[in-house]
């Protein structure tokens, strides 16, 4: 089911959203989101090392958003991890202050940088059904945090659907590889 993410942050001055759907069971979509790594995508892997320098692209998606420079804020249910990040989000330089626990994430609040918090989950749709969301957050502070943020929206606008058309989609990919089982081929 969907996460809280309101908790984390409730108003966030950036948000996008993805969602996908398929037959393959929760489980098994799960499992295989959990396990895409960064280079089976053409363009969003590279796109996010190039944001954090120093990331390897054998890491799955699931070990990156459980690795500094993210902390986990909520992993306690089934299908489903939200993650959180702080800093200047906007610079090149890896700029990304340490978090020790989801409560100073919570209270984060630092002028001239943002909070963000990156969300994974599974849901149920009709017919036995199922889909895979991703949505992402965004909130600066002071001024310099707002512009910060009104400076990486392009960036965004540009991109993020990267997060769909690559991350979701090797995601659904092969759980539905993995359902239908061995292939095998006729002459």
């Amino acid at each position: 089911m969907r996460p809280d993410l309101d908790r984390w942050l409730p108003r966030p001055g950036l948000r996008v959203s993805h969602r996908r759907e398929t037959s393959a069971p929760a489980d098994v979509l799960w499992d295989t989101a959990r396990h895409v790594q960064l280079h089976d995508t053409a363009m969003l892997g590279p796109l996010i090392r190039w944001r954090i320098p120093g990331t390897r692209g054998d890491i799955s998606f699931a070990e990156l958003f459980q690795s500094p420079p993210f902390i986990v804020l909520d992993s306690g249910r089934d299908h489903a991890l939200v993650s959180g990040l702080v800093g200047r989000i906007w610079t090149l330089r890896r700029d990304y202050p340490h978090l020790a626990d989801p409560e100073e994430f919570s209270a984060w609040r630092n002028r001239g940088t943002a909070r963000v918090v990156f969300a994974n989950w599974i849901e149920p749709v009709v017919d036995g059904r199922c889909a895979l969301v991703s949505e992402t957050r965004v909130e600066g502070f002071g001024s310099q945090g707002r512009l910060g943020i009104a400076a990486v929206r392009p960036i965004v606008s540009t991109f993020h659907h990267l997060v769909g058309s690559e991350g979701i989609a090797a995601a659904i990919r092969l759980a539905e590889r993995e359902r239908s089982g061995p292939q095998s081929i006729s002459e």
